[in-house]
């Protein structure tokens, strides 16, 4: 799933170890997130929607999920 982290945290000039300390979790994890490796949960997707002041559609592109019938969940 894309997301605009790497994006939002270039343009606030925050690490990724600054934001991983601020929503608990690992700078592993920011960076799998930011290279698409790892799909955000949504309890952390809220976290760094919040952090940013934005809507979680603001943050991650839904738009690869849409493709995906009910039968893959």
């Amino acid at each position: 799933m894309k997301s605009k982290i790497r994006e939002l945290r270039k343009q606030r000039r925050i690490s990724q170890e600054e934001l991983a300390r601020a929503v608990h979790v690992t700078r592993h994890t920011i960076t799998s997130i930011e290279n698409e490796k790892y799909i955000a949960s949504l309890p952390l997707a809220y976290k760094l929607s919040k952090y940013f002041g934005l809507t979680i559609e603001e943050v991650f592109d839904f738009s690869d999920m849409e493709d995906m019938d009910d039968e893959s969940f």
